[in-house]
């Protein structure tokens, strides 16, 4: 019998597919949601451990999910 394992996918991995799948480019994603690009460079690089709630809606709302979807699972 197949085992399947659960994929774990970091903030920094979502937020990057969730703007591929906008066609947003970094800089793109950073204006939507007034923070500097080089936010969105370290929160997609997991970088940054725990983003802050603040940086998490702005990020949210320009990407149009609920912020709770960019939690890592």
């Amino acid at each position: 019998m197949a085992t399947m394992m659960a994929v774990k996918e970091t903030t920094g991995a979502k937020v990057k597919r969730l703007r591929e799948d906008l066609s947003l480019s970094q800089r793109e994603l950073a204006k939507l949601a007034e923070v500097s690009p080089a936010t969105i460079l370290k929160i997609e690089q997991d970088t940054v451990a725990r983003p802050h709630p603040r940086t998490l809606r702005k990020l949210a709302e320009a990407l149009d999910v609920p912020p709770r979807d960019l939690r890592a699972d």
